[in-house]
């Protein structure tokens, strides 16, 4: 092993300008991550200077022929093969050159270019949660098999051997996130023993998306290494154990200039008439998750207030006192595309005129 391990993290630098650049894409199911490797001749971190790449999209479910086409959007440093190695985060198109059904960045994209929503300058900060799960059986990691921990307390922001499980892979992704230049601003272990969560943001626009599902990639990557399974159900364990969301946070500039938090209500406003084309759009299977209960807002219904964890959007009590600042849709499941969920909020808040 330890040869291998030598191998593994040989420093090409020494010795060629070669690099390699991991290529990384949605696949058909729109929550699966797919990646290829290719030899560049010298480094190389502005995507429009990358190679368009092809692939077999028919073993992807998501085309019938065999050279759909993966295109560079964002670069990020490579954590695992480090040096000048990168990772190429790319979106998906038929070989006619039409966005892949799954490909949500095309239309995201196109939001996020609108010169009313660039000028709004929109921050996201997603708190991503996820369920960590042994190998094999898909039943939470630190659970005993085919049984049950003890009832939910004692592992959020938990310490110790009985709380916390998975902390190493945690770490591994938080250190590996920053490494690559996402802008993960925290970890925390969540309610239900063997769920996680991060945070990315603030980001500006399109970057948003990017980043996230970068930070999902690499965590994929890392549980991979360590033979665990990493899990985005919205309601991984039945019955009185928490969900997994994707609590969105939001501001504009208007939001953030003084007097801000007259256009957060307004924008509260705008959502709330669009609440079921959002929740549509928020994540498969999340009325497992938005019950009413363990923090959650009823799916069927809209609702606000400041501090209310309970609520379909939560201004934060800062924000009420500052008179300005951000708000919380804590609608989406975390299961969701950021770009979708990203892009549907600064359309509906900036864009849509009811």
């Amino acid at each position: 092993m330890s040869l291998i391990n030598d191998l593994i993290n040989l420093n090409l630098s020494e010795n060629t300008d070669k690099i390699i650049a991991e290529y990384i894409w949605i696949g058909g199911s729109g929550m699966d991550m797919r990646s290829k490797a290719r030899t560049l001749l010298a480094p190389e971190m502005d995507p429009s200077k990358l190679p368009k790449w092809n692939y077999d999209g028919s073993s992807t479910e998501q085309a019938t022929g065999d050279n759909s086409e993966i295109s560079p959007q964002a670069v990020f440093r490579d954590p695992f093969r480090r040096g000048k190695n990168i990772l190429v985060m790319c979106d998906t198109y038929t070989p006619s050159g039409d966005p892949i059904p799954t490909n949500k960045r095309f239309n995201a994209a196109k939001i996020f270019s609108n010169p009313e929503v660039v000028a709004e300058e929109p921050w996201f900060g997603i708190e991503q949660e996820y369920t960590l799960l042994q190998n094999g059986i898909k039943w939470p990691l630190g659970w005993p098999v085919g049984g049950y921990p003890g009832p939910q307390g004692p592992y959020y922001c938990g310490v110790g051997a009985d709380k916390a499980f998975g902390r190493e892979i945690v770490d591994a992704h938080y250190k590996a996130c920053l490494y690559a230049g996402i802008n993960v601003s925290g970890i925390n272990g969540e309610v239900m023993p063997g769920q996680w969560e991060f945070q990315v943001g603030p980001v500006c626009g399109i970057s948003s998306g990017d980043q996230v599902w970068m930070a999902r990639y690499i965590l994929e990557r890392i549980t991979e290494m360590v033979g665990a399974v990493l899990s985005f159900d919205p309601k991984p364990v039945s019955g009185d154990w928490n969900g997994a969301g994707a609590h969105t946070n939001y501001s504009t500039k208007s939001m953030r200039n003084d007097d801000g938090i007259q256009v957060i209500k307004k924008a509260i406003e705008k959502l709330s008439k669009r609440h079921k084309e959002h929740i549509a759009a928020y994540g498969k299977g999340n009325e497992r998750r938005l019950t009413g209960l363990h923090e959650t807002a009823d799916i069927n219904t809209f609702s606000w207030g400041v501090a209310n964890r309970g609520a379909s959007v939560r201004v934060g009590r800062d924000t009420e006192k500052a008179g300005k600042g951000y708000f919380e849709d804590r609608r989406p499941s975390s299961n969701m595309d950021p770009y979708t969920v990203t892009s549907m909020i600064a359309e509906t808040t900036i864009l849509w005129k009811p």
